[in-house]
């Protein structure tokens, strides 16, 4: 825990709390009670939570108040979980968030995703569009 702030100027000194061990990405972080995951990780000298589902692009700690879902992670494998606003647990097995497949790129066949149902329809050569 390189970053842990333990003399603040005007906070005072960090009272000792009981250490929280768990993992991120397959790694073993100490953090402490009553940390939440985001800032147990930047403790720790982590600053890379997720990554963009379509571009890749690092994504980190944003607002740190739960409004805006940067932190996203997986935890005990439940996806989406804000990492601000989650207290860490002994044990807890926490998980990057990765590119997931993009739903709206075009199909392998080139043909581009429908954008209404009855557009749908129309590409799969059912009822020429209409929709009953």
């Amino acid at each position: 825990m390189n970053n842990r702030i333990v003399d603040h100027p005007v906070l005072g000194r960090l009272e000792q709390r009981e250490r929280v061990v768990f993992t991120f990405d397959g790694q073993e972080y100490e953090g402490l009670a009553g940390d939440t995951i985001a800032s147990a990780l930047l403790a720790n000298n982590v600053r890379v939570l997720r990554v963009h589902e379509e571009s890749g692009d690092p994504r980190g700690i944003y607002c740190n108040i739960g409004h805006c879902f940067e932190c996203r992670v997986t935890v005990n494998g439940v996806q989406g979980v804000r990492a601000c606003l989650t207290e860490i647990a002994p044990g807890m097995v926490v998980q990057r968030g990765r590119v997931l497949p993009a739903p709206l790129k075009p199909r392998e066949d080139g043909r581009k995703l429908p954008r209404t149902y009855s557009e749908f329809l129309q590409q799969e050569g059912e009822g020429g569009g209409h929709v009953d």
